[in-house]
C-alpha cells in the first residue's frame, strides 16, 4: 500500500515538473538567443527529459508492480491512447532537444551579448507538445473511471 502511494506520488511530481519545465522553455523560448539564454533553454530542456524518465519508470511501475493488475492496462483503450499520446510527446521533443543542445555547444565560448538563431518552429512543436500534455491526465481520468 505504501509503495503504490509513493510510486503515484513519484508519478504526479515527475508530471508536474514535466510540464513546469516545458512551460518555462516555451515562455523563454526566443529565436535570436544570448549564450545565457540557450543554457536556460537547456537545462530545462534536461528537467524536462529528466521528468519524463520519472514519469514513464513511475507509470511502467504503476502497470506492473503496485497498480491495477496488468490485463487492466492491456484491455483499457485509453490507457493505450494515454500511451501513445506520451510517445508523440517524447518523439516531437527530440528535434528542439537536439536544436539546444547543438546551441548549447556551439555558444560555449562566445560572448555573452552574441545572438543565436533558433529555428522559430520549436514554438509550434512546443505548443504542440503542451497540448499534448494537458490531455494526458483528462484521459488518465477517463480511464481510472473506466
Amino acid at each position: 500500500m505504501m509503495a503504490e502511494a509513493l510510486v503515484t506520488y513519484l508519478h504526479y511530481l515527475g508530471f508536474m515538473v514535466l510540464f513546469a519545465a516545458l512551460v518555462a522553455q516555451h515562455l523563454l523560448f526566443v529565436t535570436e538567443a544570448n549564450p545565457q539564454q540557450i543554457k536556460r533553454l537547456f537545462i530545462l530542456d534536461g528537467m524536462y527529459g529528466g521528468a519524463a524518465i520519472l514519469v514513464l519508470l513511475t507509470g511502467l511501475g504503476k502497470v506492473f508492480w503496485v497498480g491495477k493488475p496488468a490485463i487492466f492496462y492491456a484491455q483499457n483503450g485509453l490507457f493505450h491512447a494515454k500511451v501513445t499520446l506520451f510517445v508523440i510527446v517524447a518523439l516531437l521533443s527530440i528535434w528542439p532537444t537536439l536544436v539546444f543542445f547543438k546551441a548549447r555547444r556551439r555558444s560555449a565560448n562566445l560572448p555573452p551579448d552574441t545572438l543565436m538563431p533558433l529555428p522559430a518552429k520549436i514554438r509550434l512543436v512546443q505548443r504542440i507538445e503542451l497540448l499534448a500534455v494537458v490531455l494526458l491526465p483528462l484521459l488518465a481520468v477517463f480511464m481510472a473511471r473506466a
